[in-house]
């Protein structure tokens, strides 16, 4: 059975994209990462309608990893109910309540073109409260998960079956925002000495 390359390069994204995981619900478990509930609340939603729109408009095999990418989403906001971190402000908040209106406009929109716009830009809106929180608290993420997520969309776009703005805007921005989390931990980590862990 042959398989092309971008069937390969979809599941090489989605085995990338889960093992990513792995680690950071490890040290949530851990407390060792407190992730901030209002991020994952948004890209849960938006990850399952990014794939919506992205697999009606010829994504193909391209959607996979962002697919499994929105169960582990939705397991990781569960898992803020009880290990997320308290450091929220009203700055989160006006992102969120941004956000969660955006998602309504995109309900209400009928043009792909315009609706992945607007995914991509509620997307980077919902991971400011992290970034705040990864400039502030850089240990508290899980620094590999970012820098392998941006290995994976790299796989991810590789995998699409069209290169359109609708199929690659959103893939792209979730690249960029990763890239972003695993620059930012990094630099303020060699900045910031490493605090005792809790018992």
């Amino acid at each position: 059975m042959n398989i092309d390359f971008k069937t390969v390069c979809g599941i090489t994204a989605s085995l990338i994209g889960t093992g990513c995981f792995v680690p950071y619900i490890r040290d949530i478990f851990k407390r060792k990462t407190t992730p901030h509930i209002y991020t994952w609340i948004i890209w849960t939603i938006l990850q399952v309608t990014g794939v919506v729109a992205m697999f009606k408009n010829g994504a193909g095999i391209g959607v996979l990893a962002l697919a499994t990418g929105s169960v582990l989403c939705a397991y990781t906001a569960i898992l803020c109910l009880k290990y997320g971190t308290k450091n929220i402000n009203s700055f989160d908040l006006f992102c969120l309540l941004g956000a969660l209106a955006s998602i309504v406009v995109y309900i209400l929109m009928k043009d792909p073109l315009l609706s992945i716009f607007l995914i991509s830009a509620i997307d980077f809106v919902g991971f400011l409260p992290t970034l705040r929180k990864s400039y502030l608290e850089p240990y508290s993420e899980t620094i590999t998960m970012f820098a392998f997520f941006s290995i994976s969309g790299l796989f991810t776009m590789l995998a699409l079956k069209e290169y359109t703005i609708v199929t690659s805007l959103y893939p792209l921005t979730l690249i960029g925002i990763n890239i972003i989390a695993t620059v930012v931990l990094y630099v303020r980590r060699k900045q910031k000495p490493q605090p005792d862990l809790p018992h």
